[in-house]
């Protein structure tokens, strides 16, 4: 865990993420756009969450406000010690999605915003869901997401600026740099240098993963914007969505 790139680069990049993510409406892409499709899975509104990759928070306040008790873990201590000084009784755990401890029974589990395109090794994804599961209540639904081949083939090839508070950052896209492994350098005020590793991993693999771990897919979108809105479509497209939803449950079919 120590040498992981992943955590190397949050702990950098802790103190300015809110502020270079800004743009990232929370509100509108979990809270009016998918936990409606979840609804339509049967999940009732106010239960127990665990967002494991949460980061500094940000998709905390669109389950808070819909009565749900949240429960946060990541692997980086400094995105956490961030999301605990936003306030609130949630609780935070350090913890790698790869060997996550039972931390209860959660009616939802949620992992989102690239969190699972950081496990850069062949096993790491089914690792990750099958600690998930375990962290599922009978009739949980488990949703997470993961970057589509078209938008590693435009960000990750691409330099960009960011603003925001009167700080200035540039993403710096280095392209893949090994098969399917894509590489960015982030730098800016207040922040050394960063580098940012993700995995691509077609929706086969991603499929044959989930059903490794012992879970059952209940359904997959492609995600896009059109007009300032989010839009949902099945089934997912490569080409046309940036990034690609799983919706799951524990796998109750007979062997």
């Amino acid at each position: 865990m120590g040498n992981d790139p992943a955590l190397a680069m949050y702990e950098a990049f802790a103190t300015v993420y809110d502020d270079f993510t800004h743009l990232n409406d929370y509100e509108m892409w979990l809270g009016q756009t998918l936990l409606p499709v979840l609804r339509s899975h049967g999940l009732e509104e106010g239960g127990r969450a665990l967002d494991v990759g949460c980061g500094t928070g940000r998709a905390f306040p669109p389950l808070l406000e819909r009565g749900w008790q949240v429960h946060g873990c990541d692997l980086s201590p400094a995105m956490l010690e961030v999301a605990a000084r936003k306030g609130g009784s949630v609780p935070l755990d350090v913890a790698d999605m790869r060997s996550l401890p039972h931390l209860g029974d959660f009616d939802l589990v949620l992992s989102l915003n690239d969190s699972l395109n950081y496990l850069l090794g062949d096993e790491d994804i089914v690792q990750a869901l099958t600690g998930m599961k375990a962290n599922l209540a009978e009739d949980g639904i488990l949703i997470f997401d993961v970057n589509s081949s078209s938008a590693y083939n435009g960000s990750y090839s691409e330099v960009h600026e960011v603003q925001h508070g009167g700080s200035r950052w540039m993403w710096a896209g280095r392209g893949e740099v090994a098969p399917s492994i894509f590489e960015a350098e982030i730098t800016g005020d207040q922040l050394e240098p960063v580098m940012q590793r993700e995995r691509f991993r077609p929706v086969d693999e991603v499929l044959d993963a989930v059903r490794a771990a012992g879970l059952q897919l209940l359904a997959a979108h492609g995600m896009r914007e059109e007009g300032g809105e989010i839009l949902l479509s099945a089934p997912p497209d490569e080409d046309r969505d940036y990034k690609l939803i799983f919706v799951a449950a524990r796998d109750q079919r007979p062997a």
